[in-house]
């Protein structure tokens, strides 16, 4: 019963200090994932923006997918509407 008891705390004292040493690096992390998410969604779309792309056979069936998420991207980019000519989301 008493081990039982001490494991359980040393359990609990584990799990804060790894949440102590992760928890600064969790925004540079977050950043660097957005980051990749939107030249993933750049490389994806861009062949509708008129910027050439030499994966578009590759992503092409990608589009529908990610176009749920084409949305909050855009607006992240810093682009008010759409960027598409034909494809209104806003």
């Amino acid at each position: 019963m008493k081990w039982a008891g001490i494991k359980k705390k040393l359990r609990w004292l584990a799990y804060l200090a790894t949440e102590a040493y992760n928890a600064p690096y969790r925004g540079a992390v977050a950043r660097a994932k957005r980051e990749q998410d939107d030249l993933f969604m750049l490389l994806i779309f861009s062949e509708m923006m008129g910027v050439p792309n030499p994966a578009t056979y590759y992503t092409l069936e990608l589009q529908p997918i990610m176009l749920e998420k084409f949305h909050e991207w855009h607006k992240r980019a810093g682009m008010e509407h759409s960027p598409l000519d034909d494809f209104r989301c806003c």
